[in-house]
């Protein structure tokens, strides 16, 4: 086994496969010391061997780092070419909408569906609690939205977030248990369309249900549907033969 002039027992004769010094036969030659190091031509890097630490350039054979990173890339590194540095990367997850497409909806071709907007003391009524402070509005007008495309984002709009759903529930007048994505409605195959929650604080319900639906899950709707969020809004879903 071969000794470097950094004193390394190297497996390689000619140069150490540790450091990347020249081992010359029958004599030591002195380490490269950091006062007497040359800059490293592509960095800038002072030399502490035959590759560059910063960047692994040879010194010895005058190799670029592009070279090494294209030895790496085809699988024909040796002994005495480095490999180049692995820089680590922190994946940055971005939430985004369940791709919630159908696979055969070729759009609304035998009925078209709209979605009523309204406030409803009922169920109003049936959610509020003896300290709770919202008060059901004095006026709030209907309004109708088409449901049209592959899904219809319901909430509230929100500059700062960059949401702007397809039915904005912002009001006035403002339901504050309406989450900013609320809930999906999605389109089916065969003319029909489901709901899905988003997550959202207060819950979906469906036609007064008590429990509201699992986050998440698709439920199938139909025609004259009420879908309750928030402390009194409700939309109806409704399809008219065309």
């Amino acid at each position: 086994m071969a000794i470097c002039p950094s004193g390394h027992d190297s497996e390689a004769t000619d140069y150490c496969d540790i450091c990347g010094l020249q081992i010359r036969s029958g004599e030591s030659a002195p380490p490269v010391t950091e006062s007497a190091a040359e800059p490293c031509p592509v960095c800038g890097e002072s030399r502490t061997g035959r590759f560059c630490e910063g960047c692994s350039y040879d010194f010895v054979a005058g190799v670029p780092p592009a070279t090494a990173a294209t030895a790496a890339s085809t699988g024909t590194l040796t002994a005495s070419t480095p490999a180049p540095a692995m820089v680590e990367t922190m994946a940055v997850a971005t939430p985004t909408l369940p791709d919630t497409t159908p696979p055969a909806v070729q759009g609304v071709t035998e009925s078209a569906w709209t979605a009523t907007v309204s406030a409803d003391r009922i169920y109003y009524d049936t959610m509020r609690s003896e300290d709770d402070d919202i008060e059901f509005p004095a006026y709030c007008p209907e309004r109708t939205f088409p449901l049209q495309g592959g899904q219809v984002r319901v909430g509230r709009y929100s500059a700062s977030k960059g949401i702007d759903p397809e039915i904005d529930l912002t009001g006035p007048p403002q339901d504050p248990g309406i989450s900013h994505l609320h809930f999906l409605i999605i389109a089916q195959p065969g003319n029909g369309w489901a709901v899905i929650d988003l997550g959202s604080t207060n819950g979906t319900r469906i036609n007064g249900a008590e429990d509201p639906i699992p986050h998440g899950t698709t439920v199938p709707l139909h025609s004259g549907d009420r879908i309750h969020l928030g402390a009194w809004t409700t939309l109806t879903v409704l399809s008219a033969e065309i």
